[in-house]
């Protein structure tokens, strides 16, 4: 099965896994200490995200570590810089538009109240 960088950071565990080894690398048993989870469904997460390139297992000696590999994540960055912009020029329109629209309500005469 093909993963990619967004089906891995869908989930809350993945995140938090990929926020701890991007401090230092540890091995699998540091990273299922860390959660109220099983350790074969901590094996799953770790394999979606050595999958989607994420991460990546390094063996040194009887021990497995996990090292994050953070480059794959640019292409969370770049596909959310898009809709950043989008949403800045509309806010942008929305600031203008409020702007003109109380210039014009300051130009209009003062009415008078009804006795």
């Amino acid at each position: 099965m093909r993963r990619d960088v967004f089906q891995a950071i869908a989930d809350p565990t993945r995140r938090k896994i990929i926020g701890m080894l991007a401090q230092h690398p540890l091995n699998l048993n540091a990273v299922a200490e860390k959660f109220e989870v099983s350790r074969p469904a901590i094996s799953k997460h770790i394999k979606i995200l050595t999958e989607c390139g994420l991460i990546e297992i390094k063996q040194q000696g009887r021990e497995r570590f996990c090292e994050a590999k953070l480059d794959k994540l640019n292409e969370v960055s770049h596909w959310v810089e898009q809709y950043k912009q989008f949403w800045e020029q509309k806010m942008d329109a929305l600031e203008k538009y409020l702007d003109e629209m109380q210039r014009k309500k300051s130009k209009l005469p003062a009415t008078k109240k009804r006795k």
